[in-house]
């Protein structure tokens, strides 16, 4: 037979309680053999259910709620122990360290923390709680609510300090006492109690003690035989010593139990009694006023937010009529466009530069309307267009040459910038177009570029005014040559068939200096003349080559050797040959002339080769002075000279050459004397 004890102080403590009095049933009922099951609170009644154990042994509330709800039977009351008084009933006791000086009457309970055995404990929690709630006190007015799971537990944790109260059942202090496990003065009880008939110090009322029952499946007959051996035991048994109890007596009275379960609404009786309207008022009465309260508050606070989301909406109204006329006062044209490609909106801007109105373009596509074509007359598809790979990745885009096409069917040259549109959580919704019509700005560059071609025009002029009297002598030569050949070839065909045989020989030298001379000529008619704008294909020693033949007479002159070092097969580029030739004349005359007087050997070395992959680079280093410290910064403005008749022109238009072409032009000194100028032009560009 399994006796299942609630083990309200552990296994261990539990068999060694009450092993001895399962062995004094077994003597006393030879047939059958009992055993102690120990539980704890929430095994038990799973055990009773599941039919585990056959006779239980639980505190009075537990054993209530099992009579209630399945038929569990008392058949014994268990008579406790005080010396040699036995009594049968027991209560709860409330109490806090004696160095506590907060907490000295249930009234001082809220805020603090409290621990107890278990929700189920009579003793150990349930007792203390109805006293509580007597004194008005709820259980969550706790700042803590902890539970142990046995008595000893709870008092060690008063003890150190780990909570400010505890509560236990009563003769659990003075038992810890006796064990010499605790002192007694290091504890102060809260809300003490007297009774005369009652050993033990306690806190709350008294209660029946542990009733011995037995489950509904266990036979009547063995029940009564077990409650006979147990009315039979002597007070003094080595059981009852054992388990430090004095016997047994008739099941007692426990409506009081009872009583309490229905207070606290617990298991069996956890369903209150009819609650009126006027019970909820005079208990709730406080509630209720504060959602009254509550109720007027927020009806006053909808009023007042009502009358802001009126106030809001007017400030709407007027931020987006701020928002048109800021729009309609911006010169530039603004346009919005969704993720689908579709306009959103359209300034009044935009409608005075494309010749559509926003009603033509919202909620249709931008791209098919605007932005279909590219300025050369090539579709422009729509996955290329940065309107759309804006919001596509998030990127702002700035594009300085672009077309728009107007409502009457011709493009706009337009320069724009497109700005990705997100909401409050970065997501992003489109993009922004702020566009500008650059027709006037186009016309200007173009005038300014063809001014620039006259100036460069009269540059050339004025170069080959002051390189005439070389040229001529150069000329000369050739001519004489030609006229002294000549004479000679007449009187050769006049001595007979022997002199028309030489004849030949100075024929050819005739050839020859026409041909000298009709070179220089004709490259100095392609040097003066007005160059086309468009580009031609040339590599960059064809150019110098050229250069060379015009500067020879200068250099003889001023007694300057030329050497030439020019890079093996060089790359085509796509160049206006006559701009990049007047570059390269303007650095080497400047050279010439900045050796002029110089005592030192006079040497104009001009150089090709590759820069990287992607550009060529020339550069023109002479044996001169080299360039004044104070003039590197200004050496490339207008009109900045270190001639006494010079313009300032040339470095000025050599530098505005190499730039329109796509290049850098510089000058350095170098460390052997002298000066290098020194210019790239690029070659993936240009071609």
């Amino acid at each position: 037979m399994r006796i299942g004890v609630l083990s309200h102080r552990g296994d261990q403590f539990t068999l060694d309680k009450w092993s001895p009095t399962a062995e004094y049933l077994t003597s006393q009922i030879a047939d059958h053999h009992f055993i102690i099951m120990p539980l704890d609170f929430a095994e038990v009644e799973p055990a009773v259910v599941e039919g585990k154990v056959d006779f239980v042994l639980v505190n009075s509330g537990i054993y209530v709620n099992l009579e209630v709800q399945f038929r569990v039977s008392r058949i014994a009351t268990l008579n406790n122990r005080r010396s040699d008084v036995p009594y049968n009933i027991f209560g709860g006791v409330i109490f806090t360290r004696a160095d506590n000086p907060r907490i000295n009457s249930l009234e001082d309970l809220p805020g603090h923390s409290l621990m107890a055995v278990d929700a189920t404990s009579l003793g150990g929690f349930q007792m203390a709680w109805r006293e509580m709630r007597a004194q008005g006190i709820d259980i969550n007015d706790l700042s803590e609510l902890r539970f142990a799971g046995i008595h000893d537990r709870v008092v060690m944790a008063v003890r150190g300090a780990e909570v400010d109260v505890g509560t236990v059942r009563t003769d659990i202090l003075e038992r810890m006492a006796s064990a010499g496990m605790i002192d007694l003065d290091e504890f102060r009880i809260i809300n003490p109690q007297s009774d005369p008939e009652f050993p033990f110090a306690h806190s709350t009322r008294l209660y029946p003690e542990w009733p011995f029952s037995k489950v509904a499946h266990t036979s009547n007959a063995l029940a009564q035989r077990v409650a006979v051996a147990l009315l039979n035991m002597p007070q003094n048994h080595p059981a009852a010593i054992q388990g430090r109890y004095s016997g047994w007596t008739i099941p007692l009275d426990y409506q009081r139990v009872c009583e309490l379960l229905k207070e606290l609404h617990l298991r069996p009786f956890e369903k209150p009694a009819q609650f009126t309207l006027l019970d909820a008022i005079k208990r709730y009465w406080y509630w209720l006023l504060s959602g009254l309260i509550f109720l007027i508050f927020m009806a006053l606070m909808t009023l007042w937010v009502l009358r802001l989301n009126r106030e809001l909406q007017r400030a709407k109204s007027r931020l987006e009529q701020q928002h048109e006329l800021i729009l309609d006062s911006v010169a530039d044209g603004i346009y919005g466009v969704d993720l689908h490609g579709n306009c959103t909106f359209f300034s009044r801007a935009a409608e005075a530069i494309t010749g559509w109105s926003a009603e033509d373009l919202i909620g249709l596509n931008q791209h098919e309307i605007l932005h279909h074509t590219r300025p050369d007359g090539t579709p422009h598809p729509a996955e290329n267009c940065p309107v759309y790979q804006t919001f596509r990745d998030n990127q702002p885009r700035f594009v300085s040459d672009d077309a728009f096409w107007h409502k009457a069917g011709h493009s706009i040259p337009v320069e724009y910038s497109c700005t990705p549109v997100k909401d409050e959580s970065e997501r992003t919704l489109g993009s922004v177009v702020v566009f500008r019509d650059i027709t006037k700005r186009k016309q200007a560059e173009d005038e300014a570029r063809q001014h620039q071609n006259e100036l460069a025009r009269v540059a050339r002029f004025s170069t080959m005014g002051e390189m005439a009297s070389g040229i001529a002598h150069e000329l000369n030569q050739p001519l004489t040559a030609i006229a002294t050949n000549a004479h000679a070839s007449i009187r050769l065909l006049e001595s007979g068939k022997e002199g028309q045989q030489a004849c030949a020989d100075v024929m050819e030298r005739i050839a020859s200096q026409a041909e000298r001379a009709g070179a220089i000529i004709r490259q100095l008619r392609r040097f003066v003349r007005k160059e086309p704008l468009e580009r031609s294909r040339v590599d960059i020693n064809t150019l110098v080559d050229a250069v060379a033949v015009l500067i020879q007479p200068e250099a003889r002159r001023a007694d300057v050797a030329v050497r030439l070092e020019l890079m093996p097969n060089p790359p085509q580029m796509r160049v206006q040959r006559i701009q990049v030739e007047q570059v390269i004349l303007n650095l080497a005359r400047n050279a010439i002339e900045s050796m002029a007087g110089d005592e030192t050997e006079r040497q104009l070395v001009i150089t090709t080769e590759a820069n990287g992959v992607a550009s060529v680079q020339v550069r023109v280093s002479d044996t001169g002075p080299g360039i004044k410290l104070e003039m590197i910064e200004t050496l490339f403005a207008p009109f900045v000279t270190s001639k006494s008749g010079g313009m300032g022109l040339g470095l000025s238009i050599s530098h505005g050459i190499v730039e329109a072409h796509g290049g850098r032009l510089s000058a350095q000194n170098l460390p052997q004397g002298g000066a290098c100028f020194i210019f790239t032009l690029p070659v993936s560009a240009t071609t």
